[in-house]
């Protein structure tokens, strides 16, 4: 990752105190170095973690996939999708995917480009990179609209609330026993889930109380680690659960194996993508 450029003061400064040190830690941080160049292309994915500021808040953007998909009907995603064959790199995968699902227009002037986090693993097997990015101007968002046969909701939640579940309380939430949240829990639960085809790992399944369907899986991971750089602090709950994998090095060599690929992880190497932070989207 490139040294980050700095967001302009002016932009910055239209953020309440709290909120723009949430993001200049984003823009401070490091993921972990990774080479995915030898990795099968048609594996690899990036999401975008749109944030923004409302009434004080900072809040994310997120969308219910379409009940009619194959894969994961109506659970709670971030925008995006597979790296296509033309996409230059993870941002423009991350940023074509949510105008694709959303209607965000590519090139936005008023999306800047804060850092990306180390790739996640998804159920599919899918290495999934998080963009991070800031919007300073809400009023795109009257214009969103759902992709049909993509997307069946765009909803937002507040960032906070995925390290304090209870933050969340004042929002008009999902009613408790129905189909969106069938827990006995009012806010937040978890479980833990033997992984074999991980090296026998343990993964610890999230689950968060939304407006929508539970923020879950992959989508939870990456708030939590957005979330956790932000503001600098852990989760008021045990974050992994015994025998998990927390670094992507030990997730990718197991993946090599399976794959049969080349090259991995080391603390001097190159990541793939590149960025310059703190810009505005391509």
């Amino acid at each position: 990752m490139s040294a980050p450029h700095a967001i302009t003061t002016e932009i910055l400064e239209t953020l309440s105190p709290q909120n723009r040190l949430c993001i200049e830690r984003l823009r401070r941080h490091q993921p972990e170095e990774v080479d995915l160049s030898n990795y099968p292309r048609g594996k690899l994915a990036a999401v975008l973690v749109l944030l923004f500021e409302k009434a004080g808040e900072l809040r994310v953007l997120l969308t219910t996939r379409s009940k009619s998909l194959r894969t994961h009907p109506g659970q709670v995603a971030l925008p995006g999708g597979r790296v296509d064959a033309t996409d230059a790199d993870v941002f423009e995968t991350a940023y074509r995917e949510a105008h694709e699902e959303v209607g965000l227009p590519r090139g936005y002037p008023h999306v800047y480009t804060v850092c990306t986090l180390r790739p996640y693993i998804s159920s599919a097997k899918l290495l999934v990179t998080p963009v991070v990015a800031l919007l300073t101007n809400l009023s795109i968002m009257d214009s969103f609209v759902p992709s049909p046969g993509e997307v069946d909701r765009v909803f937002e939640h507040p960032l906070e609330a995925i390290l304090d579940p209870s933050l969340v309380s004042k929002e008009k939430l999902a009613p408790k026993g129905s189909a969106d949240w069938p827990y006995e829990d009012d806010l937040y639960n978890y479980s833990d889930i033997d992984l074999p085809w991980l090296g026998n790992s343990t993964y610890r399944m999230h689950r968060f109380r939304s407006t929508a369907f539970a923020i879950k899986g992959l989508t939870s991971d990456i708030l939590i680690a957005t979330a956790e750089i932000a503001y600098e602090k852990p989760p008021l709950y045990e974050r992994y659960a015994p025998g998990q994998l927390q670094t992507f090095a030990p997730i990718l060599r197991i993946l090599e194996a399976d794959y049969g690929v080349q090259h991995a992880v080391s603390g001097t190497s190159t990541p793939t993508p590149k960025v310059e932070v703190g810009v505005r989207s391509g």
